[in-house]
């Protein structure tokens, strides 16, 4: 959801992916910080080291599975890739968060407010983490008239995200356990 947001902002206002999702990152780190209520470096700093390599290596992957036409395979086969693809992300997040390493900005964003505002649900947390990004696809289609990357994948992403999250807490490395630093 995060990405395809980006893709749109990247099209509307004319600057590379990367910048943009780096831009994110940065935005996001920041947002992180007020939603604590007090500065946390090591989170801060984490988030944004997480921030420099994958803002970049996701641009570089679009550009290799576009190389690769990837966008042009049969409709079922880009549906099996999205949500094994989309799954593999959820679990990863699951592990990483639970190991307690540096996370994504907008991973450690959903992870605060699950745990600082909700009570612990994932589900709950991912749908609300994705406020941002959902409108700013919004303001950007009312500005472009153009939805870019928007699809299957976003959608599943919207919907099953946290659940597959949460899913991962208790059935991938299940001895893996949150230890909440809020």
């Amino acid at each position: 959801v995060w990405t395809g947001s980006a893709v749109n902002l990247s099209k509307w206002i004319n600057i590379p992916l990367g910048t943009t999702l780096f831009l994110y990152g940065i935005i996001v780190t920041i947002s992180n910080q007020l939603l604590l209520g007090s500065f946390d470096r090591r989170r801060f700093f984490s988030n944004l080291l997480f921030t420099v390599p994958f803002s970049y290596l996701v641009a570089f992957f679009t550009w290799i599975f576009n190389t690769i036409s990837v966008p042009e395979q049969d409709f079922y086969i880009r549906l099996i890739l999205d949500i094994i693809g989309l799954y593999c992300v959820a679990m990863a997040v699951s592990m990483y968060s639970r190991s307690n390493l540096i996370m994504h900005p907008n991973d450690d964003l959903a992870y605060i407010i699950r745990f600082k505002y909700i009570h612990g649900s994932a589900v709950i947390s991912q749908w609300l983490s994705y406020i941002p990004p959902i409108l700013i696809i919004g303001a950007s289609y009312v500005f472009t008239g153009k939805l870019y990357a928007i699809g299957f994948g976003t959608v599943f992403a919207l919907l099953f995200q946290g659940a597959m999250m949460k899913w991962s807490d208790t059935h991938a490395f299940p001895k893996l356990k949150h230890h909440v630093d809020l």
